[in-house]
């Protein structure tokens, strides 16, 4: 079986370090990309595979299509360090809308239930995520994910109209600030542990806030030491494939 090789030996192509065409991206490298809303993750990943021609491809840690931010493609022989790079803790930005939820618990399906907001105080907030979402914590993953269930991805089930028991998991929180907060409204970045689903922690602080919650925006802002200012854009890695 072939031996990972260390990220550091590995070239890492950003906004400031360019990849030229003439690489042999087959040795291995990693790329930052800026994921743009409404694309999948493997949409990314189709796109790069088109540019470098090269199969061997993979992304270390998934976003969902509403998020945006920092997606770490491994290429060629770095594939074998996913693994390293998917267990690095993730920073986000999440703007979070009390008063509400929707079964995805973020803006992609319609709202289904309402509360009221008047009650929250920054206060609360800050008392609520100390409490309650700081170190290890128990999430139950969103019918609307790609967990699966004997076998089938959960979000097809959802699709249907069907909802089946979740197996709670266990993430690590590591650090919550309040960005801004102007009720309903509050944006919070939040870092934690790979696995963690940022959809839940909103749904679940609603809950805990005796109230409703659902998440509108999520972007991805570091995994690890790679930074979302590094990255590259969708439409600069067109202007350098397509010269």
């Amino acid at each position: 079986m072939p031996i990972a090789i260390p990220l550091e030996e590995l070239p890492v192509y950003t906004a400031e370090n360019i990849p030229h065409t003439s690489i042999d991206f087959s040795k291995g490298g990693i790329f930052l990309i800026d994921k743009p809303k409404r694309w999948s993750s493997f949409k990314v990943v189709r796109k790069l595979r088109k540019f470098i021609d090269l199969k061997k491809i993979g992304h270390a840690g998934t976003l969902d299509p509403m998020a945006t931010g920092l997606l770490v493609l491994c290429v060629g022989k770095a594939t074998k360090s996913i693994q390293f790079i998917q267990n690095k803790e993730k920073e986000y930005m999440a703007d979070i809308l009390f008063g509400a939820t929707t079964p995805s618990y973020d803006a992609e399906t319609e709202i289904e239930k309402t509360a009221p907001t008047d009650h929250i105080t920054l206060n609360t907030i800050k008392e609520t995520l100390s409490k309650e979402f700081n170190g290890s914590i128990e999430q139950i993953p969103p019918m609307y994910s790609a967990v699966k269930h004997k076998g089938k991805r959960l979000y097809k089930l959802a699709r249907k109209g069907q909802t089946v028991e979740r197996k709670k998991r266990v993430v690590t929180i590591y650090d919550t600030e309040i960005m801004n907060f102007y009720n309903p409204e509050l944006k919070l970045r939040v870092v934690c542990s790979k696995g963690t689903y940022v959809r839940s922690l909103a749904y679940d602080l609603g809950e805990k806030l005796k109230s409703h919650a659902y998440l509108t925006a999520l972007r991805r802002t570091r995994t690890g030491s790679y930074k979302i200012e590094q990255a590259l854009t969708i439409q600069k890695l067109e202007e350098i494939f397509q010269q």
